[in-house]
């Protein structure tokens, strides 16, 4: 009885492990891509909403980046509460 429990165990974990990889290999690239997409346009937002590097003081910014103001408390709310 022991024995059939240990064989069916060990069946169920190489099924697992094989349904897991099959799954693993599909998903990760798809959260590489997505994450790689999100880092370059969080990160071209951010860029083209700082300080203007050397060279490009005279640039204007693209129509599709909104720009943001920057706040008198950053964080803190409005101060006339």
């Amino acid at each position: 009885m022991l024995n059939l429990l240990m064989v069916q165990s060990v069946e169920t974990l190489e099924a697992a492990s094989q349904t897991s990889t099959q799954f693993g290999s599909v998903l990760l690239p798809i959260v590489m891509v997505v994450g790689f997409a999100a880092a370059v346009g969080l990160g071209s937002l951010a860029w083209y909403n700082s300080k203007r590097p050397a060279g490009w003081e005279d640039k204007e910014r693209p129509e599709f980046i909104p720009k943001v103001e920057k706040s008198e408390t950053p964080g803190l709310g409005d101060p006339n509460a």
